[in-house]
């Protein structure tokens, strides 16, 4: 699974997928070392349907955007400026295109290991954090947030209840107020607000 957060060269086999969304048919390509190359995964769509999407406005960070699906929807269903970040190059790459397929604009995608090139402070933060990269780095991502949102701003995040969902809601409910969306099939939205 290193795949998803170093940038080895596995062969590329670029599809293009189709999903609804909100009302919405979005298209997305995907490849090999990406997460999620088969399709939208549930967590991101459960997070998606959990948002109340009538509440955004103000300048979104996509974290860890991966080909760009959140970046992609919030755009078009807000028309928000988004930007997108991920430390997978090839992530990078199919999310410039999905915004082309997609036929969205305001959105900026660049390089960034969790923070490291962000310097700006966003109304949204959203992720589906990369849990197999660790404990450490999903801390880094949802704790450092508050350091990246503008005041009255709030995280959006999605976790299992296998991945530990419970302990890290007790460690984010010392920084933010939470609030769980929705839970389902061991899932849980989170909405953590400053």
């Amino acid at each position: 699974m290193g795949q998803y957060f170093t940038n080895e060269k596995l062969p590329s086999e670029v599809k293009k997928t189709e999903c609804f969304l909100l009302g919405n048919k979005f298209y997305f390509y995907t490849d090999n070392g990406v997460f999620s190359k088969d399709g939208l995964d549930f967590g991101s769509r459960f997070l998606l349907s959990s948002i109340p999407i009538e509440e955004i406005g103000g300048k979104i960070l996509d974290m860890g955007c991966g080909y760009g699906v959140f970046g992609i929807v919030l755009n078009k269903l807000t028309s928000c400026h988004v930007d997108m970040v991920d430390v997978n190059l090839r992530a990078l790459h199919l999310a410039k295109r999905n915004i082309d397929l997609n036929k969205v604009k305001d959105i900026n995608v660049f390089e960034s290991n969790c923070y490291e090139n962000v310097n700006d402070k966003y109304a949204v933060i959203i992720t589906n954090p990369p849990i197999r990269a660790g404990k450490k780095i999903v801390y880094e991502i949802v704790m450092n947030a508050r350091n990246y949102l503008e005041e009255g701003g709030c995280l959006f995040l999605v976790i299992r209840k296998e991945q530990g969902a419970k302990s890290l809601i007790r460690d984010l409910e010392d920084i933010y107020k939470v609030d769980i969306l929705d839970k389902k099939s061991g899932f849980y939205a989170i909405k953590c607000s400053l």
